[in-house]
């Protein structure tokens, strides 16, 4: 059981980009983490479905489902989730302010922490300028990201096999191409001049798949980041301390380990 037995338990969790209804979402380890983490608030902080893939293909295995399930019943035992639609689960913002299963859909939220702090919810594709101006572009970007996910995949079961570690092209890619770096700069900005603009502390988001905790000025910058590659989350400690959950690196998998269905 890869050495985790506790059920730790947060006073706030924040999920987003798993992005159900895809080849790359690692549903299994999502499960995983649900199972073992506890939260009196959990927030689902968009792309939790992705609409966009499954109006050109349905893909949608058991363990897709088993999440969706897994879900709702913490809902039903009292943990009270929070859904903020992304831009690949869109068709839910029809629904802001209705309640399903126990599930409350917000366009945003606010969350204040155990130490005062007011943190802004949102998913963060309405500050993607090719998501809000160039919708074609923004698909065609989607595509190429999946083509990213299934090279990587191979490539990385042919680097196993030679003795090598596991290796991230989308990681590098983001990191290491200008554009990229600048792309993510921008969209920091844009998320924290909203928050000033709101007179908040800070914001949790996600929509980059990129995990980050920091400080930008004077306004505190949080993404989960996603469940297609880094498997991460956002929690929140009793005393409002805040930390980024990478539970691939904690739960000692190998992203190679799963059934080859969860690929393209």
């Amino acid at each position: 059981m890869h050495g985790i037995v506790q059920r730790p338990r947060f006073r706030a969790i924040w999920i987003s980009d798993i992005h159900l209804g895809t080849r790359g979402c690692k549903a299994e380890y999502l499960l995983d983490f649900l199972r073992h983490n506890e939260s009196e608030y959990l927030y689902l902080v968009g792309d939790i479905f992705d609409g966009w893939r499954l109006k050109r293909s349905w893909y949608w295995p058991q363990s897709h489902n088993d999440v969706v399930q897994k879900l709702l019943r913490k809902a039903r035992k009292g943990t009270r989730l929070i859904y903020v639609p992304g831009n690949h689960d869109e068709v839910l913002r029809d629904y802001v302010g209705q309640h399903f299963g126990g599930v409350e859909v917000r366009k945003d939220a606010v969350h204040v922490t155990a130490d005062g702090r007011r943190l802004l919810v949102i998913h963060g594709d309405e500050f993607d300028g090719i998501v809000r101006y160039s919708r074609w572009l923004a698909l065609l970007g989607d595509q190429a990201y999946d083509w990213a996910v299934a090279f990587n995949h191979w490539f990385n079961l042919v680097r196993r096999h030679l003795g090598f570690g596991y290796w991230s092209l989308s990681a590098l890619l983001k990191n290491k191409v200008k554009n990229a770096v600048k792309f993510i700069e921008n969209y920091e900005q844009a998320v924290m001049n909203e928050v000033r603009r709101r007179g908040l502390d800070g914001v949790v988001c996600g929509h980059i798949h990129q995990a980050a905790i920091c400080e930008i000025g004077d306004t505190l910058y949080c993404n989960d980041g996603d469940w297609v590659e880094s498997c991460t989350a956002l929690a929140e400690h009793f005393d409002g301390r805040l930390e980024i959950l990478r539970w691939a690196k904690l739960r000692a998998f190998s992203p190679l380990e799963l059934p080859l269905e969860t690929v393209e």
